[in-house]
Parts: structure tokens; C-alpha cells; sequence
């Protein structure tokens, strides 16, 4: 099946869905869009593409229309994304990356679950305990889109291959826990001239950046050392807003749109929001 003829078959089998603003937007369900990839032979994250090119949404996509277009859902389909760490931060990461329809996503950790990680940890569970924290991650990935095309990396990375991973990635996502690694992560972004969305948390507290090649990032401020969460703790709530608060800052930064500049720190303990510039 050639490409005029693909198109085809995605536009005879779209059907109008009525939006609750009245105006009515073309989808197809991903059942539909999975045959067709299966009798075309192309991967399934070609096939999305193709139908939001031609102005057809993928049924899971649907309720992304208010806020993308389609054009800015083709980008997210056709990005490249490097995820450095797949626990706390790193898995809720993931999982929301995929619910977005983030086309590539490249995992890396060399950890495995433990006991203590079941407290924040969306990928971990009972069952998996001992498991490699990547091979959890392409479980899920599996199991949430299997239109997205997931790469786990199971060791740490470091040196030249952090260096060879973020040259492929049009951003880099800094999902590590503590201090040591952050500066080399960094280093890697600006070295491959992308832009690196980076976060931490401890206690009820966190915060978020995004980094162009150039700038300054808050690993260049907090250095290395014993970080704040290991006297504070992790607790899931801090985990997930800092993870949501980082896909918001990717999705801006894969769509074309301006990530906010400088850093944002947040309190949950008095529900304080501040925005900070990086010097």
C-alpha cells in the first residue's frame, strides 16, 4: 500500500466526533489505524502521523485536541526524547510522555526496584521487586501506547555514551535522583545542543527547569554533595507534580512553544509557587 493509498483508507474511515463547543473534529479508532499498519507494513507511530497529517485524529488523541493541532501532534509523534533515570520522577515521566503520543522515548537506568521505591514509584509494584527499573518501563510503554517506539538502556548511563544518546534526542529529560550525575547530564545536553527539562524534589518541595544549550542550569548552582531529599524524603504528590510540571516544559519545547525561562520552585506545604531567574 503506497502512501496516496493509505491516506485514503485513514480519510474513508474517519468519522465525525462532536466536540462539546459544537464543531465536530475527524477520528479514527486505534483498532482501525492498527490493521492498517499491520497491512501496509508501516510502524503504527507512521500511521498516527499520517492520519493527523491529513487532519484525522487517533481516537486516543482526542481529548488532546483542545489544546494541540494536529500539526503540533505530528511533532510530538516524529520527536525523539532522552529520559535519564526510570524511577520517581523518571516513571511518571514516561507514563505521561506516552499518553502524549511522544513518537521515540530512550529510557535509561541501571537500577532495580526495591521495597522503598513502592511509596512514589508508578512503575514499580509487589511483583516487581528485583525487576530492572528499563524493563519495567518497556512493559509499561508496551502496554500504554505501542504506537511510541521505547529504547530501554539498562545501565547507567555515563561519559561518552550519555554524550552519544543525547546527540540523537531532540530534548533531554533529567530524571535523576540526587546531585552526583546532574552536571554531566548537563554537559552532555549543551555539548549535543539540546535543550535539557531537569527537576528535583524533596520533602513537599521541588522544582523545575528547563535549559537551553547555552544556559545556566541548576545543577551549576547546587554542585555536588548530599542532596536536600535524602533528609527530607520523597513523597509521591511532590513526585508527580514536579514529573507533570516537566511534560508540560517538554511538550512546549518539542511543539515549537516557549518553555517558561528561569526556574520554578514549589511548597505544597503552603501551596507556594515562585519563578526564579538562572543567572
Amino acid at each position: 500500500m503506497d502512501d496516496a493509498s493509505l491516506r485514503s483508507a485513514i480519510l474513508e474511515a474517519a468519522q465525525r466526533h462532536p466536540r462539546s463547543d459544537g464543531e465536530d473534529v475527524l477520528s479514527v479508532p486505534g483498532h482501525v489505524l492498527a490493521a492498517l499498519a499491520d497491512g501496509s507494513g508501516r510502524h503504527l507511530r507512521l500511521v498516527e502521523s499520517m492520519a493527523c497529517t491529513a487532519g484525522v485524529w487517533p481516537e486516543r488523541y482526542l481529548r488532546n485536541t483542545r489544546l494541540l493541532s494536529c500539526a503540533e501532534q505530528v511533532r510530538l509523534l516524529g520527536a525523539r526524547v532522552l529520559l535519564v533515570g526510570l524511577g520517581g520522577l523518571g516513571g511518571h515521566v514516561l507514563d505521561m510522555l506516552l499518553r502524549m503520543g511522544v513518537g521515540t522515548i530512550v529510557g535509561c537506568d541501571g537500577d532495580v526496584f526495591e521495597e522503598s521505591n513502592l511509596n512514589r514509584q508508578l512503575l514499580s509494584g509487589v511483583d516487581r521487586v528485583g525487576m530492572p527499573k528499563a524493563e519495567a518501563a518497556r512493559l509499561h510503554a508496551q502496554a500504554v501506547n505501542p504506537a511510541v517506539i521505547f529504547e530501554p538502556v539498562c545501565t547507567f548511563l555515563r561519559g561518552v555514551d550519555m554524550h552519544r544518546h543525547a546527540k540523537g534526542a531532540d530534548v533531554v529529560v533529567d530524571a535523576l535522583g540526587g546531585l552526583d550525575d546532574r552536571m554531566a547530564l548537563r554537559d552532555a545536553a549543551r555539548a549535543a545542543g539540546v535543550p535539557l527539562v531537569t527537576a528535583g524534589v524533596a520533602g513537599l518541595s521541588g522544582w523545575v527547569a528547563t535549559v537551553a544549550p547555552e544556559g545556566t542550569a541548576p545543577a551549576d548552582l547546587f554542585g555536588q554533595g548530599r542532596a536536600a531529599e535524602d533528609v527530607l524524603g520523597n513523597f509521591a504528590p511532590t513526585v508527580g507534580l514536579a514529573a507533570s510540571l516537566q511534560c508540560v516544559q517538554v511538550m512546549q519545547v518539542l511543539t515549537g512553544r516557549s518553555a517558561p525561562a528561569g526556574m520554578l520552585l514549589f511548597d505544597l506545604s503552603d501551596q507556594t509557587f515562585v519563578s526564579l531567574p538562572l543567572a
